[in-house]
């Protein structure tokens, strides 16, 4: 009786438990309430992007070969490549949307 109850317990513990529910939602629908911002689009230059946006909140030294430095804005981080923007990483509930420099 005890090792009937003992496997029991076992295999109760060691089952992987189903009791998720799966939802889907179209990308297109995520986030919908999320606010839009402008962002510099990729290839403008540091002087473009502060022409554009202002002064960065910080500014993050150049680090590696070749050198990605950032600037760092109130919704987003804007990766520089040397004096080129490479990438721009939102935070939060931020999207974006590319406006020509």
């Amino acid at each position: 009786m005890k090792s009937t109850v003992l496997a029991a317990l076992v295999v109760a513990l060691t089952s992987p438990v189903a009791l998720a529910e799966v939802i889907q939602i179209p990308v297109g629908q995520q986030a919908s309430e999320k606010h839009v911002l402008p962002t510099p689009v990729r290839g403008a230059t540091k002087a473009q992007v502060r022409a554009r946006f202002g002064d960065p909140r910080a500014q993050h030294p150049a680090v590696g070969d070749p050198p990605i430095s950032s600037w760092e804005y109130e919704n987003y981080r804007v990766y520089f490549e040397g004096e080129l923007v490479l990438h721009t990483v939102f935070k939060g509930s931020a999207q974006p949307v590319i406006i020509a420099p």
